[in-house]
């Protein structure tokens, strides 16, 4: 992560398919911070949560994408809930940004955290939504 001053910022995801509202929490997510790492899940762990057709991008195009992004300083992956859970603590995060779906949840790796923020997922945006609307 950044040097011992620098505010650090977690978010995670598949992101399989980016589209306005990933955009949207990276930009959020950078604001509150200065380093904005991102946990990414491996293509095992997609498969295993979303079904046999995803991701339908591999991993290796994931992570392409996401380090074009300007927002977004580093890239962690992970294939377990304790390997998030430890990257979290390893990431030196100060502020988790998660999806506001998951409020009610369990937030893997929250205990490493000072602060929890939620992002509002735009409505109409969903990568589940978009595939559907290719068929």
């Amino acid at each position: 992560g950044g040097c011992n001053n620098m505010r650090v910022i977690w978010t995670n995801g598949c992101f399989d398919i980016l589209h306005r509202g990933h955009i949207e929490l990276f930009k959020y997510a950078k604001s509150l911070g200065d380093w904005l790492v991102v946990g990414i899940d491996t293509d095992e762990r997609v498969k295993a949560s979303k079904g046999p057709s995803r991701p339908f991008n591999t991993i290796e195009d994931r992570i392409a994408i996401l380090e074009s992004i300007k927002y977004i300083d580093e890239i962690y992956v992970f294939d377990t809930n304790s390997e998030l859970d430890t990257q979290v603590l390893l990431s030196g995060a100060e502020i988790m940004v998660v999806g506001s779906d998951y409020r009610n949840k369990k937030v893997i790796g929250r205990r490493h955290a000072q602060k929890v923020k939620f992002f509002d997922r735009i409505k109409g945006y969903s990568t589940t939504n978009i595939l559907v609307g290719l068929q």
